[in-house]
Formats: C-alpha cells, structure tokens, sequence
C-alpha cells in the first residue's frame, strides 16, 4: 500500500529496477491493490487533478523533468503534498506498464462507491456493460457515455476493471468523472435498475426493434452485451423492450463500444 499524500520534498531518485517501489507499482497495475488505481501518462493524471482524485504518489521520468507539461503536474502534485520520485529512464519502463514508457505515472485511490449516484437523475440513463472483458472497450463505452451525457455506467458480470489502468487509458478520464458501479451479474443490475424504475433496453444484433423506433426519453438502462457473444438469451429475456441498430448487409454487429456511442448518442438526441 502506497502512503497517503505527505508534506512536499526534494524527489528522491530511484536507479534500481529492484527498488520496492517498483514492486509496488506493479501491484496496482495488475489491480492487486483494492482501493488504488495507476494513473499512467500526463493526460491521465491531469484529468485526476483536475477532478480531485486523491494522488497518493507519482514516479517521474528522469528525463522528462524539464518537459512543461510534467513540471506543471510536478508542480500541483508539491502543492497538495503527494511525495513524488524521479526514476531513471530504465527503472520507468518497469514502472509504466504501455510499450513506449510514459513520462509521468501516479497512484491514486479509486473513487468511493456510492450507489445513489448511478440513478441520481430524475429521467436516468444507465448504461450495462456485461461481459465486456476488453478493458479498452469498457473504457469507451464510458467514455462515450459521459460525452452523450449518460447518467452512469455498469460493469456487469464478467467485465474488465473499469479502474484498471487500460480500461482508464481508454475513458481518456471521463471514468475519474462518471460515476461507474459494478454488479456481479446482470440480474443483479437489471433488478437494482427496475427499483429505480428504469424501463430495461436489452440490444440484439437482428430481431428487435430498431433504435430509431425505440423511445429512449424516459429512465432507461441499456443493456450491452461483450464481444462476440454479446448478451445471453437469458439476459435478453429479462428486458422490456430489444433493441437493434440498423445495418447494412453483410455487417452484422458493431463493436460494443461503438454500439454503446451510437445507442447514447440517439438517446441525447431524443431527450433533447
């Protein structure tokens, strides 16, 4: 476990692969740290700043140090008192888990799970995610979804880590934003979704009614089955309506976070 944020000091330089800092690093990218998230590259952690996401420490690249934008996160990281070392560059591609290391990798909590915030609107519209195991995928899904102004996204059964570092790579920040909840299986979201009277849009690649028929402008929660397989039929069964987006033959299905945008993105045009 990574300290919480201490009174600022000079960097300590870190040369050793073998330092336990390292270890610990990789303990949270490989989500083995419960209540902690790895926030890798400048973009990454200047979305968590700016959302005032608790940055417990950070790791420079040594040669970066002089870059404008990683002294200007250098900067805000001293001033709220998060501990910060400086890595050589070898120890760095240990430590930032993408092919080309990133100049600026931190540690910072996962946001604390308040179920309230997922139906928080009068009229919500929730995405489900179930068994979306591409963490890039999930991570577009609610990426599109804050974009499109959804109320929340759910990460049902057996989906990725929506605060896995690829899954927060692929939001681009807006899962630091969003308010994300997890379900163990679908019933589970489905059942949580009708207490808060959503009506349950499950989306099918042929034999529903299409998305441009569907109305959208009520409290919703869309259903968006993983790749390949997509939602069983079992899930399928349990919704009030189906839903499926129109395709030209010979196309069959979308990706599921292109699916995800697309459906999000009539629903805005519909509630508008």
């Amino acid at each position: 476990m990574l300290s919480d944020a201490v009174p600022a000091r000079s960097p300590s330089h870190i040369t050793s692969r073998h330092n336990p800092l390292v270890n610990r690093y990789r303990l949270v990218a490989r989500g083995e740290a419960a209540d902690q998230m790895l926030l890798d590259g400048p973009h990454l952690l200047a979305e968590a700043l700016a959302a005032h996401v608790a940055v417990t420490h950070a790791v420079v690249a040594s040669t970066a140090v002089d870059r404008p934008d990683v002294r200007t996160l250098m900067t805000s990281l001293e001033r709220i008192g998060t501990e910060v070392a400086l890595l050589a560059p070898e120890v760095m591609s240990a430590v930032s888990p993408v092919r080309s290391s990133s100049a600026i990798v931190a540690v910072a909590h996962r946001p604390a799970a308040n179920g309230g915030r997922l139906f928080a609107t009068a009229s919500p519209l929730v995405i489900v995610a179930h068994d979306v195991q591409d963490p890039g995928n999930l991570g577009a899904i609610v990426r599109a979804a804050e974009a499109a102004q959804a109320t929340s996204v759910i990460a049902a059964g057996g989906c990725a880590d929506p605060f896995g570092w690829k899954a927060l790579r692929g939001s681009a920040g807006s899962a630091l934003r969003l308010p994300i909840g997890t379900s163990p299986d679908a019933a589970s979201a489905v059942a949580d979704a009708r207490r808060h009277g959503c009506h349950i849009v499950a989306t099918t690649p042929r034999g529903g009614r299409s998305l441009y028929d569907t109305d959208l402008r009520g409290a919703a929660a869309i259903l968006i089955g993983g790749e390949g397989s997509g939602l069983d039929p079992e899930i399928v069964a349990q919704a009030d309506t189906t839903l499926t987006i129109p395709m030209r033959a010979p196309v069959e299905s979308l990706n599921a976070a292109v699916a995800a945008a697309v459906i999000v993105y009539e629903a805005l045009r519909q509630r508008r």
